[in-house]
């Protein structure tokens, strides 16, 4: 059975549409709707909702930064050489410039989040399977 299955409507944000600009850079389907769209704001926030399973590849934000704040649904936040970290609607985390990490929905939720995100990523290998699988 598949949990929060009502954050594939939107939960607080519109979900947008398929996330086929950065399809490549992800495992299983995610939607991305841009929430701020002032060329004078140098910072990009955009709803990132995923599929049960769906993950992003490894990656770094280079000169800059990133904010998550989950808004639905179960995931995972994982930085390179530490454990998964579980997540839920109202947990915060915050990447730091140059640190390796990926971040997607539980094998069995929806889940949705806000990124708020500076500076440049840089998009590295996917999360295999069997990573994904043993945490």
């Amino acid at each position: 059975m598949v949990k929060h299955e009502e954050v594939k409507n939107g939960v607080i944000f519109p979900v947008g549409e398929k996330n086929e600009a950065y399809a490549q850079y992800f495992v299983g389907q995610s939607f991305l709707k841009g929430l701020v769209a002032d060329p004078k704001v140098s910072v990009g926030v955009g709803n990132v909702t995923f599929e049960p399973a769906c993950r992003n590849n490894w990656h770094i934000h280079r000169d800059g930064f990133q904010i998550l704040l989950v808004t639905g649904g179960e995931g995972w936040y994982q930085e390179e050489g530490k454990p998964a970290q579980f997540l839920k609607a109202g947990d915060v985390i915050v990447t730091h410039d140059g640190v390796k990490h990926w971040h997607g929905a539980a094998k069995d939720s929806w889940f949705e989040h806000i990124a708020i995100t500076a500076g440049t990523p840089e998009w590295l290998e996917p999360v295999s399977d069997e990573e994904y699988n043993n945490i």
